[in-house]
């Protein structure tokens, strides 16, 4: 099977030649049987819609340029604060026409073009839009086949960028070769505070390429890295870098492979580590023996708040070493614990009856909890 972005890139040529001998019919008559039926362009059942396209408009233009159909949804948005166009199948075409009306469109701050085909061509016409425009400050391109081209000129646009504060990445099929030019982009001092990864094919030798950029960068707060491939010694380069980063506040490394190892590296992080708030680390095979490690962690840490271990083998025995660490800290700041999934046994209940004691504040979430014991909190921000 051919990707989808390889046949993309085949339409835009003929699109183009159509468009350079100023041949427009297709696309009036594309407009035209659009009206009814399209939920990618103009809007059924709205005359609104349907006069704003008739309008002439630069963005309108720049679709007869680029031979796409207008879509109804960014004209009646190009006045907003935020731009919304999930699953509209833009293309790259698509994304070209929209770039250059953003360019110099005063008003959105917020866009989302989630799951829309833009493919590198698009990612690279928008990352044009970032390197100029002063006012988009939160973006999610995730779901868009962008690859290592895509985000190569993301990152090059970001690094530039001193507006942008969160760059939602998730689901691009982003490798090793990305991971270089998300390294890049972490060791230049930018605006970018949030950054969201997961779901992309990130594997050991990313982590060795992230781990010490991280360590150096400046800037970001808050790092989603979840449902990648992590392991091995990429896990523990990734986690080496924690310990030198003195900016993030949240990571969500769950659903990858560190293992006890990562968890090894993750718990020597949390010894020096005075910035990190909420760690979600479930899912990634931490045996008990990974849990004591990371409970030597908990031991020093004064500014966890949130601790999420959820899905790990790690039995009562672990899930006992991680709490015993926290009663040892008298400086523990840890309000969450969540050891879902785990059945513990009563030497864990008769600890943590004695814990409640003395961190009255601390909520443990966990298989076996006596119901009403334990305040559970509603939900994770990770």
């Amino acid at each position: 099977m051919r990707d989808p972005c390889e046949n993309s890139a085949e339409n835009e040529q003929e699109e183009e030649a159509k468009a350079a001998a100023g041949d427009f019919a297709e696309v009036a008559e594309s407009e035209k049987d659009s009206d009814a039926d399209s939920d990618s362009d103009l809007e059924t059942g709205s005359t609104r819609g349907l006069g704003e396209v008739v309008k002439d408009t630069p963005y309108r233009r720049f679709c007869e340029a680029f031979n796409v159909v207008p879509a109804s949804c960014i004209l009646r948005q190009e006045n907003a604060s935020e731009l919304s166009l999930q699953h509209r199948g833009l293309g790259p075409q698509g994304a070209r026409a929209l770039a250059s009306t953003l360019t110099s469109n005063p008003y959105i701050k917020r866009l989302d073009l989630r799951d829309n085909g833009l493919c590198g061509a698009g990612a690279e016409a928008l990352a044009d839009v970032l390197s100029k425009n002063s006012i988009i400050s939160d973006v999610d391109l995730s779901e868009n086949q962008l690859g290592a081209p895509g985000v190569q000129a993301l990152c090059a646009a970001l690094a530039v960028n001193q507006v942008v504060q969160k760059m939602q990445l998730s689901g691009n099929g982003l490798e090793e070769q990305a991971a270089k030019y998300l390294a890049d982009l972490l060791l230049v001092r930018t605006g970018l505070k949030s950054l969201d990864l997961s779901y992309n094919q990130l594997n050991d030798q990313a982590g060795e390429t992230l781990g010490p950029a991280l360590a150096e960068n400046t800037g970001l707060t808050e790092l989603n890295i979840s449902w990648n491939h992590l392991r091995g010694p990429g896990a523990v380069a990734f986690a080496r870098g924690l310990e030198a980063n003195i900016f993030l506040k949240v990571l969500d490394i769950s659903y990858n492979g560190f293992g006890d190892p990562g968890a090894l590296a993750v718990a020597e992080a949390l010894k020096t580590n005075n910035v990190l708030e909420e760690l979600n680390m479930s899912n990634n095979r931490i045996s008990a023996e990974g849990a004591l490690s990371l409970g030597r962690g908990l031991r020093d840490n004064q500014t966890l708040r949130i601790l999420v271990v959820s899905r790990n083998p790690m039995q009562s025995e672990g899930c006992f070493g991680l709490l015993k660490s926290v009663q040892d800290n008298p400086a523990s700041a840890l309000e969450l614990l969540d050891i879902s999934d785990t059945e513990v046994n009563r030497k864990f209940d008769d600890l943590a009856s004695s814990v409640k004691v003395i961190l009255p504040g601390l909520h443990i979430k966990n298989a076996s909890a006596p119901k009403g014991l334990w305040t559970v909190a509603s939900s994770c921000p990770l």
